[in-house]
Formats: C-alpha cells, structure tokens, sequence
C-alpha cells in the first residue's frame, strides 16, 4: 500500500496577442495551474486546476491546494483514488458553505484527484484510459473550441480545417446580428461530414433565448451550448430546448454528482460536459461522462485550460465510451502548446490516444520557466 508523500502546485500566467472573447468576459492572458503528487516510493502524477476564468484565481487556487487540500490527504493510501475522492468530498462539503468558496475549493480537489489517477496510471504501467476502465480504440474524436466571433470566426474554421479538425465550435452572445452574420459564411463553407456547433457561455435570458433558438434553426448546428445560466430552473431550459429543435449541450459549470444526475435524467441535454478540472477530478466525471452515455446522451469534457487538463480530457472520454467529441482549444496558449510540443496531432478530425503509462506526457516545467508567477512553487510533504 502506497502513501501520499509530497504535493506541489505550479503556477503560470502569459499575455496573448489575441484576447480570448466570450458573452461573460474577455481573456487577456492565460493561466495555469499544475500539480504534482508523489508517493512515498517516489512514484508521480500531474493533475490541473481550472482557472482560466477570471485570471486572479489562479494563485488563489494554488494556495488551496497547498493549505486545504494537501494536509488533508497526505499520508493517506493512494492506491484507490476514488475512495479518496469520496471520502473529502464529504470532509469539504462544510468548507464549501463556511467560506462561500465552493467553485475554488471544488476545482483544488480537482487537480488533486487528477494526478492520483495518473499516479495510478503509473505505477501500474498502462495508459490512463486504460487504468481508468478503457477497453478499445486507437483514437477519440476531436473538435477545435473557442472560436472568436466576428469575421475572424470563417478565417479560424478555415485553419483550424488546414490543422486536421473536422468540427468546429463558434463563441455567440454578442447581439442577434452579429450572431447570424458569424455563422453565415461558416454555414457556407461547411464540407461533406463536418460539423459546427456555438457557444453561448450563459449570454441570454429566456425570452432571448427561445427567439435566438429558433433563429438558428437556419444552420446545420451539431448543438447549442449553454443558452441560459446554469442555474436557471429546468422550465427554462425545456422551453429553450423546445425552441430550438438541436441538441441542447451543458455541465462545464454544473457541481455535484445529484445535480449531474438530474441533468442526465432531465430530458433537457443531449449533450452532458462536466470539467474534471473544475469540478469531480477523474473519479466523478467518469461516472458522469458513463451515466450520460448509458442514459443516451454524448458525453464531450468540456476543457479550455494547459496541457495536462487537456489530456486527462482525452483519456476520460475514451474511458466513457460513447459518440462524444475531445473538446480542443484553438486559441493561442503557450502554456499548453510548450508543454505538448506537437502531441496531440489532428489528424482527419482525431487524435491518437498514448501508449505509454499515465497521462503519456512528463510536463517539462523548464519550457514555462518565462510564465512563473510570483506563487512560483509551494511543496506539501508528509510528516516523518
């Protein structure tokens, strides 16, 4: 039986040339948040925490692992992670209402479950879809996320095709013309067996909603992407289901295993998109993501993050099983792109699932040596 032994987190942040634009908010920078675990055999595992969204959150974030998170898991067997994850949940559900702090404290715990899994991985020698329950297959389906709207959004699907993407997701929200001068020439162009889909980032309120939801019943949308905030009532969103005709995707923004369950059961979405960088780590979105498939519904992690995020996205989905798609960002992030360094090739709209142990990737932290922040490293360990 392995312990727990040492836990870090990593903090980076970078400017970008091209803000990152949605209904809520413009990004301006991106941020990551990494964390390392290490066993008392010296074994090892990444994870990530999300905090793309707002920014300031990252260092945040970071400091919760190490004086939340960590203490309470250190010395702990690690061998089973998801007996781990349930037990803090139960721990920290009082923490999340004391401090009012439930998104940070839930995305802390996250990252954590995340690189127990790769730990996992590891030390049993098979890929983490694998570990994780994977029987088949040599690839998942990919799409490029993130599109920016405007005329900017044709020029992206257009590389973002060169690249070897197949399906493409647009950012609306910004005023109904704007909205439908974005996807005409995207519509236009759109090949044999490729698909697009729109964002909305929670933009509209019901009444716009419904009138949006019948509007693009005009295009050849593969879904539509959170219409409503995420905690509006279930009436609201069955109208703007009912408006819409589409598939009707959601549940980056969703928190516990009830609330997902509910969603799944709901009749509302097609498409179910838990964040295990978020909320759930691997040991809950799975479960998620395989109770969405065996309920009939796409399971499509959602992710928008670093490197490591990413590809324990990719594993998950190849774990659940099911038609959903990996969710790719296309925008512009140096802490993903120096770390995959050209892992991850689209290739006709799919990506290759690793062979080697683990995450199939060892992030090499001295390629974000320039993004280190002023939180730069904190290191937990385990007494005695």
């Amino acid at each position: 039986m392995s312990t727990l032994a040492r836990v870090e987190t990593f903090t980076f942040r970078c400017p970008i040339a091209t803000p990152v634009r949605t209904s809520f908010g413009t990004m301006t920078e991106r941020v990551g948040v990494f964390v390392r675990v290490e066993d008392a055999d010296g074994g090892f595992g990444w994870g990530e925490v999300w905090s793309n969204f707002p920014a300031a959150s990252a260092e945040h974030r970071a400091l919760l692992v190490d004086t939340i998170i960590a203490p309470r898991m250190l010395g702990r067997a690690v061998d089973d992670p998801a007996a781990l994850w349930d037990e803090g949940e139960r721990g920290l559900h009082i923490l999340r209402v004391q401090s009012g702090d439930a998104g940070a404290l839930s995305a802390a715990a996250a990252g954590v479950d995340l690189a127990l899994h790769d730990l996992r991985a590891r030390k049993l020698g098979v890929p983490l879809w694998r570990a994780l329950g994977g029987v088949s297959g040599a690839a998942v389906p990919a799409y490029a996320s993130g599109l920016n709207p405007g005329p900017v959004a044709h020029d992206l699907v257009l590389a973002a095709r060169a690249r070897g993407f197949r399906a493409f997701k647009i950012k609306l929200g910004f005023g109904r013309e704007a909205d439908l001068a974005t996807l005409r020439p995207i519509a236009a162009g759109l090949r044999e067996g490729e698909r697009m889909m729109v964002d909305i980032n929670q933009g509209w309120q019901l009444a716009e909603a419904c009138f949006m939801a019948d509007a693009l019943r005009a295009f050849p949308l593969g879904w539509i992407e959170e219409p409503l905030v995420a905690d509006r009532p279930v009436w609201e969103w069955s109208q703007v289901a009912a408006a819409a005709g589409v598939p009707i995707a959601g549940g980056e923004n969703l928190r516990g295993a009830g609330v997902f369950q509910q969603a799944i059961e709901g009749g509302v979405f097609s498409v179910m998109q838990p964040d295990a960088a978020k909320w759930g780590g691997a040991t809950a979105c799975l479960r998620v993501g395989r109770a969405a498939v065996a309920g009939g519904l796409s399971y499509c992690p959602h992710f928008l993050g670093g490197a490591v995020g990413l590809l324990h996205s990719m594993h998950l989905l190849a774990a659940a099983g099911g038609p959903g798609m990996l969710e790719v960002d296309f925008n512009a992030n140096p802490i993903r792109e120096a770390l995959l360094d050209g892992q991850m090739t689209v290739r006709d709209g799919h990506v290759a699932l690793p062979t080697e142990p683990g995450l199939g990737l060892t992030p090499d932290l001295s390629r974000l040596a320039g993004f280190r922040t002023l939180h730069t490293e904190r290191v937990a360990k385990a007494q005695g």
